[in-house]
Order: structure tokens, then sequence, then C-alpha cells
């Protein structure tokens, strides 16, 4: 009579959760865009201040680019959606990247 014997082994996954990345919201600066609409957009989509609205403007007309905002991917890509759809159907050419923090 033979006795066989299987050998099980435990292994031990541990996974590692990490919190989501972060993304910037960019805005470019261009000739046809006023800036009285940036400071709207960045007011009503991204909820700043008119001080601060108006700082990211500033800073947009000034350097080239301007951060509106950084948020989860989810987040910053439907802002930038919204701010694309709304920009194009006044007949604005803002250009709004993503960019990873």
């Amino acid at each position: 009579m033979s006795t066989e014997f299987e050998t099980i082994q435990k292994t031990e996954n541990r996974v590692t959760i990490e919190p989501p990345g972060r993304w910037k919201v960019v805005f470019f600066n261009d000739d046809s865009t006023p800036m009285e609409y940036v400071i709207e957009v960045l007011q009503g989509i991204f909820s700043h201040d008119i001080d601060n609205a108006t700082e990211i403007t500033m800073t947009i007309h000034q350097a080239g680019r301007g951060v509106a905002g950084v948020f989860v991917y989810e987040i910053a890509e439907q802002k930038a959606s919204e701010t694309l759809a709304d920009s194009r159907s006044r007949g604005y050419s803002l250009q709004v990247e993503l960019e990873k923090e």
C-alpha cells in the first residue's frame, strides 16, 4: 500500500493601493478668446472666486499658459471637456490640455 502526500504552499498576495494621480487643467493664451470669458469659465466651471480667476487669467495672458485647477483624472477631463464645448459654442479657440502633476 502506497501513500502519496500533496504539498500545498500558501502564498500571500499583498496589494498596494495608491491614491489616484492628480492632473492639471492647463489653459493656453490665444489672440481671440477674451479675458472676460476666461474669467467667467474659471468662476463657473472651476469655482474660483473673482480675484483668483483674474489672477489665473493674467498668468495665462502674461506667461502664455496657466493652471485652471488640479483634479483626479476623470474630473479634470470632464472640466476640460465642458470648457472646450462651451468655448467652441461661443466661437472661441481657447486651448485646454491635461498634464500629469
